[in-house]
């Protein structure tokens, strides 16, 4: 049973980082990054390493899609200005 549940959060992992390589739009990118944090949170815990699952957590799914949503809202506003300057 157990050996079915990590191949399952293999899975999980190896479709949605093959998602995160696929998609185009950055938005998009970084929540699927998200989705993907999440997925090997659990594939971790399903490892019985539940300290590197919460930090997976709080890192992979949370922290790091926010960094990056901010850094392409800050790009995309800056663009703007210096199209209006020009």
């Amino acid at each position: 049973m157990a050996d079915a549940v990590i191949v399952v959060a293999l899975l999980l992992v190896a479709v949605s980082a093959t998602a995160a390589v696929a998609v185009r739009d950055p938005v998009r990118q970084a929540l699927v990054l998200s989705v993907l944090g999440v997925v090997l949170a659990v594939l971790f815990t399903v490892l019985q390493a539940p300290d590197v699952a919460l930090s997976q957590l709080a890192v992979g799914s949370a922290l790091t899609p926010l960094l990056l949503l901010l850094a392409v809202h800050t790009v995309k506003r800056r663009g703007r200005k210096e199209g209006r300057h020009r």
